[in-house]
């Protein structure tokens, strides 16, 4: 029995590092691409060979001075508009959640029933209805327009529920007899134990915002107010002569989500292990 086990220990570790090597090998395209010129990047195909006599921070340089350094533009927003989201994101989906699952009135189950339909429903059927929302709040080429309509996103919602449903009542009745209200009771005592849960949600929500692309360049309509995805998606022409901007530009919007990662990745994991099996 020993030895079969620890067979299938050695077999699930060159299993793991097998799919590790293949998730990364676009990674180390997109890293080492960001410094070769751009005749160079698909010259000869798909190549992920080191040839330091062809790499270059060239591609960064134009990249941080492209039309007057519009680049930091699209960096400042992409980091207000997440920063922003992902605090709104956190603050009502968590007493959202913490509502459905620690509180008992009449409709909560047809609200929960409301959050497991919005899962299920795509999230590209709502661009039409939100943008003619957004249309008519004259919020088109705003920040808000882009972080409001992502404020309550479902899953979140449902995360945040079923991580609140398995923390203890007993918290809450003894604060009330000692005469908390009900946001101090979740501000003080239930938000400190969902620490984990808002690791998770933060590295995922800020992900989210980060990465989109689609919704910022629908209600966007200037240059100066675009995020990094869109923004690099200006840099493209028809004939593909700037794929050195584009894989440096994608380059560095990845840092920074790796530096959340590293810094919250204790957070995060505690969260969705937990998260996944309460409730």
């Amino acid at each position: 029995m020993k030895a079969r086990k620890r067979i299938s220990k050695i077999l699930t570790v060159i299993l793991l590092l097998l799919v590790s090597v293949i998730i990364l090998i676009p990674f180390w395209f997109l890293l080492i691409s960001s410094f070769k010129p751009a005749a160079d990047i698909f010259g000869n195909g798909l190549n992920i060979k080191l040839d330091f006599s062809k790499m270059s921070f060239e591609n960064y340089m134009k990249l941080f001075h492209v039309q007057d350094g519009i680049f930091w533009i699209w960096f400042k927003n992409s980091v207000v508009i997440t920063v922003i989201q992902t605090v709104l994101v956190l603050v009502f989906c968590s007493m959202v959640g913490y509502g459905l699952a620690q509180y008992n009135f009449k409709g909560r189950n047809l609200i929960f029933t409301l959050v497991l339909v919005m899962l299920m429903v795509p999230g590209d059927i709502l661009l039409i209805p939100m943008y003619k929302l957004v249309t008519n709040l004259g919020l088109m080429d705003s920040f808000a327009g882009v972080i409001l309509p992502g404020v309550v996103p479902a899953a979140t919602v449902f995360f945040f529920r079923q991580y609140a449903i398995g923390l203890p009542r007993d918290y809450g009745e003894a604060a009330r007899i000692d005469g908390a209200g009900e946001f101090r009771i979740f501000a003080q005592v239930y938000a400190p134990m969902m620490l984990p849960a808002y690791g998770a949600m933060t590295i995922m929500t800020a992900m989210g915002a980060w990465n989109n692309f689609l919704w910022p360049l629908i209600v966007m309509r200037s240059d100066e107010n675009l995020v990094i995805p869109a923004g690099l998606l200006t840099a493209m022409t028809p004939y593909g002569n700037n794929y050195d901007i584009v894989f440096s530009g994608s380059m560095m919007s990845i840092i920074p989500i790796i530096i959340l990662f590293l810094l919250n990745q204790k957070s995060f994991i505690n969260g969705m292990t937990i998260g996944g099996i309460k409730g």
